[in-house]
């Protein structure tokens, strides 16, 4: 008796299936993207520019590499932050230690006192990326709880719960200054 040969499995179409799958997956499925911290950079320039600024203007926070915050010339912790930079920034009083003010006229908000301060970060190349990130956030937060009592005081809604137009308005009453220094190499020779 001769042997039965078995029927072989016709895998051509299960190859398709298959690219079909991946290929619904694929369209359907959202893939998280992480997203940046914002900041604005200076445009591409070939001769480099020395920026004057007044000492008064900046507010210089330094991460060390143990993570310690140094701000306004003494430690301070991470909670502490965003109430000093906001402090700092707006200056209500008008103090001469804190940054100057100027006025500017400004679309949908009349004249306003913008505050020509800058929100200085320097950090140690052995600071932590999560003490990084965190600093970061705190800075942001500082502007960001600013913009949201100007709008509030000007326009009687947050920042976010504004259109288009009048955020841009707030934006240029509270810009973002936030300056980012090359990490220091303490102890570090080149």
């Amino acid at each position: 008796m001769a042997k039965r040969k078995t029927p072989g499995i016709n895998t051509g179409s299960m190859a398709d299936i298959s690219f079909l799958l991946l290929t619904f997956f694929l369209l359907t499925s959202s893939i998280n993207t992480e997203q940046g911290i914002p900041r604005r950079l200076p445009p591409p320039s070939e001769e480099k520019t020395k920026v004057d600024i007044n000492k008064r203007n900046v507010f210089s926070v330094t991460v060390n590499f143990n993570d310690e915050i140094f701000a306004g010339g003494e430690i301070i912790p991470l909670n502490q932050l965003t109430n000093r930079a906001k402090e700092f920034l707006e200056n209500p009083l008008n103090a001469s230690h804190l940054p100057e003010k100027e006025i500017k006229l400004i679309e949908n908000m009349g004249e306003y006192p913008i505050s020509k301060g800058v929100l200085s970060l320097t950090n140690d190349q052995s600071t932590s990326y999560n003490m990084y990130v965190q600093v970061q956030n705190e800075l942001q937060r500082a502007v960001n709880e600013l913009r949201d009592k100007v709008s509030v005081q000007y326009f009687g809604r947050v920042y976010e719960k504004l259109d288009t137009s009048l955020q841009k308005s707030i934006q240029k009453a509270v810009p973002m200054n936030i300056s980012e220094a090359p990490p220091n190499t303490y102890g570090k020779t080149e």
